[in-house]
């Protein structure tokens, strides 16, 4: 088979593999009458991953993991069942943080714990922080696990620079309106115009009828649902909105997450003195499914040296792509299309040709190679 045979059959089999996975390919290979093989550029992103095994946590204040002094819990449906003691100097009886997010693998559940409600009336308050460096953006509901019932009370919270300043993502009460002031609401009850409203859930604290539920989730898939419909069959519909709305976009993306934990799980009834030892957050497991944010100029996101970096294309560069290379500045650097070529575009950086005196003339060859005949 003659090459340029070959190289039409070549650039056929690029073209269908990128019709096929349109964010999982950056650019394909083309053949046109004129212009001969040639790359086509388009907008992409990494494919989504377990994000929790990338973070950094911190858990505040200090001393409210338990273990320092070692302490007793009892079972909170049963204050005379104390099966469990909290010891930090002994790893087989430490609940420390980082236990939220290893891999048990079908042995013993394995979670952080914090000290009791001795204290009361003081609140148990307790805030998980948890950090990429890096801009990521959620795929699929955010799943907490606890272990000592869901808490009564708490709020989740996000940044997007970082820690510096942070926003509510979404309020959880036993009751909204005594706890937060505001009605409780579903995400089921929005709308596309109010699909992006802080709401206070009680889906996920009352306790009769809950007892055995584990899971709280941040509903992720329903929102996009709202643009895509139930089974997310029109998910061209949501990135197309993505796309004219920047609001959309950083509403679904964080650098930070922060779980404020307010008031433990209290059995449905009111807080019983002689039984303190009972009250207390576990946190068996924290679920984040997500995809570094590359702003649609990389297929692939590496831990490099303790943090994720995009392995930028369309000649960009930075941490999330967000800015054009050196001497590729010809044009203002934006993000690519979510929509697929050929309705959207990569929004490639391009080649700035460099400024010469009049007395000098450039001439560009295949326009890679820059000749140039300097001023004598």
């Amino acid at each position: 088979m003659r090459s340029g045979s070959m190289l039409q059959l070549a650039a056929l089999v690029y073209s269908l593999l990128s019709a096929r996975s349109q964010y999982d390919s950056c650019k394909s290979l083309v053949n046109t009458d004129d212009a001969g093989p040639s790359w086509e550029f388009y907008a992409c992103q990494p494919r989504a991953m377990a994000m929790k095994r990338y973070l950094r946590v911190k858990v505040e204040p200090p001393g409210v993991t338990c273990g320092n002094p070692p302490e007793r819990f009892c079972a909170l449906g049963n204050p005379y069942m104390c099966f469990s003691e909290c010891d930090s100097s002994n790893p087989d009886l430490a609940h420390p943080p980082k236990l939220m997010f290893d891999q048990e693998n079908n042995g013993p559940v394995t979670y952080w714990q914090s000290v009791t409600w001795s204290k009361y009336p003081e609140p148990l308050l307790a805030n998980i922080t948890l950090s990429w460096n890096k801009s990521i953006q959620l795929t699929e509901n955010i799943v907490i696990t606890f272990e000592a019932g869901r808490p009564t009370t708490m709020i989740l919270e996000k940044s997007l620079n970082y820690g510096r300043t942070w926003q509510p993502y979404q309020y959880y009460a036993e009751d909204c309106m005594e706890a937060f002031r505001m009605e409780a609401k579903n995400v089921r009850d929005l709308s596309p115009v109010t699909a992006l409203q802080v709401i206070c859930t009680e889906d996920y604290s009352k306790w009769v009828g809950f007892e055995n539920e584990k899971n709280l989730h941040f509903e992720v898939k329903e929102r996009f649902a709202i643009f895509a419909g139930t089974l997310l069959q029109n998910m061209e519909a949501l990135y197309k909105r993505m796309d004219i709305n920047k609001g959309l976009r950083d509403f679904f993306t964080l650098t930070d997450l922060r779980i404020r934990l307010i008031k433990p799980a209290t059995g449905g009834t009111f807080v019983q003195r002689k039984y303190l030892n009972t009250y207390f957050y576990a946190i068996s497991n924290v679920e984040i499914m997500g995809r570094c944010k590359c702003n649609m100029h990389a297929n692939s996101c590496h831990f490099k040296d303790g943090n994720l970096m995009c392995e930028c294309e369309h000649n960009t560069t930075g941490q999330d792509c967000g800015k054009c290379r050196k001497n590729y500045k010809a044009k203002s650097w934006r993000p690519g299309s979510y929509n697929p070529y050929p309705m959207g575009t990569a929004n490639s950086c391009m080649y700035t040709l460099p400024i010469f005196q009049d007395t000098c003339h450039l001439s560009i060859v295949n326009q890679k190679r820059i000749n140039r005949k300097y001023c004598e």
